[in-house]
């Protein structure tokens, strides 16, 4: 049986990292501007993750 790991990472909190991370992570969590980020940041973050094919939540 063939079984695969979903490696998450929560994303779009502001961090210079996010990009990097995004090479590495199958699905990612990305801020809903509560208590980070900001409008622009995460539509950037899900902009860079839908182009890399990585999953992304809230």
């Amino acid at each position: 049986m063939e079984r695969h790991i979903d490696l998450n990472a929560d994303l779009g909190e502001g961090y210079d990292s996010d990009a990097l991370l995004l090479d590495l992570v199958s699905s990612a969590n990305i801020a809903c501007g509560w208590h980070a980020g900001d409008a622009s940041l995460m539509a950037e973050t899900v902009r860079l993750a839908l182009a890399k094919g990585v999953a992304i939540g809230a």
